[in-house]
């Protein structure tokens, strides 16, 4: 799910603050401790090879964030790609690959036992060579 800042609910506007708001932006239930994350990723990088191995290949941790710069590209599994780009908030649901489309620089908040589960599966993909 893919929104521009211009599109989120100005909920209060008084001079010198704009408070925008969107309600329902993904599900948090089941989930416990979450983690904040800063990404810098460089055109071309493509996590379908990092995540062979996970269930159908994809990432199953659902992200919230905000693209900082850049764009990025997601393609679920079946096959739906949507992109985002700098200005973007976004939510990413279980069952995604990443594809960087232009140097990207995101902030990040995922359920921190799933995605460090997904992370430490990069880092021995990429130990192994």
């Amino acid at each position: 799910m893919r929104i521009a800042k211009e599109d989120v609910d100005v909920r209060m506007e008084i001079p010198g603050a704009t408070i925008r708001q969107r309600r329902g932006f993904g599900d948090v239930s089941g989930y416990s401790g979450i983690s904040g994350e800063y990404f810098s990723l460089a055109a071309g990088v493509d996590t379908a090879p990092l995540f062979e191995g996970l269930e159908g290949g994809l990432c199953q941790c659902p992200h919230w964030g905000y693209v900082l710069g850049g764009r990025l590209t997601t393609t679920d599994a079946d096959g739906v790609e949507e992109a985002v780009a700098a200005g973007d908030l976004f939510y990413w649901p279980p069952g995604h690959n990443v594809r960087v489309d232009a140097d990207a620089e995101i902030i990040m908040f995922s359920p921190q036992h799933e995605h460090s589960r997904v992370i430490e599966h990069m880092i021995g993909k990429v130990q192994a060579g």
